[in-house]
């Protein structure tokens, strides 16, 4: 917990939990949850604390593609089956039999089907010849960034421990100065107090042998009479 910050900049902190006691103590938990609650009743914010932001825009990264899928789904209707409309070899119509046209049309459909099976074919053992070595290189490169990652993480947790123990570290040193400085205050205190007492005592003295005098100056006064 923290105060204020000051002009230069520095915060005036008003609690050590590394040198306070008392936390755990029974119903400190509870008396804290219960403040927070009651702040939380009473608490009504006046504006808006994002008014400064502007309105996001969240279609900005949408395709037209999203957008269809996204009407599609607000209309409650059925995604389109896999089409394998392109995988069908169809035969001329019954009109079409004796349409050389026709005939050669779905010649060469079937050539472009078949020369794309090919490919296909070629393909995979394209993949099953050199595919090993490079998925061998993707995993290694994967397992570099994962590296690279890690010492990341752990140069941060190594910085925020370090951090953890700087401010432990100040914590107790300032929790001792100022127990130092309380013992200090109490024995100033206690002096001021004895100082204080001391001097009723001679005053009350004083007076006593004020008026001690004063009696027998009057006794004298009375016996040269």
């Amino acid at each position: 917990m923290a105060g204020t910050a000051s002009v230069a900049g520095e915060v005036f902190v008003d609690a050590l939990p590394y040198f306070d006691q008392g936390y755990d103590a029974a119903g400190v938990r509870e008396a804290a949850a219960a403040l927070v609650e009651e702040e939380t009743r009473r608490y009504r914010p006046t504006k808006n604390y994002l008014s400064y932001l502007s309105t996001p825009d969240f279609s900005a990264f949408e395709t037209e593609i999203m957008r269809n899928e996204f009407e599609r789904l607000a209309a409650r209707q059925p995604m389109d089956l896999l089409s394998m409309k392109r995988y069908e070899l169809p035969a001329p119509s019954s009109g079409q039999k004796n349409d050389i046209t026709a005939w050669q049309e779905c010649v060469n459909n079937s050539m472009a089907q078949l020369e794309h099976q090919a490919v296909r074919i070629e393909n995979l053992e394209l993949m099953w010849q050199y595919g090993t070595n490079a998925w061998k290189v993707y995993n290694d490169n994967l397992a570099f960034m994962i590296e690279m990652a890690q010492k990341e993480l752990q140069k941060f947790r190594k910085q925020i421990q370090d951090l953890n123990w700087q401010r432990k570290n100040d914590q107790l040193a300032g929790g001792a100065k100022l127990r130092e400085l309380e013992s200090n205050w109490v024995s100033l205190v206690s002096k001021n107090y004895e100082i204080e007492r001391a001097i009723v005592q001679l005053e009350n003295e004083i007076g006593q042998l004020r008026q001690q005098q004063g009696d027998e100056n009057k006794e004298n006064i009375r016996q040269d009479f």
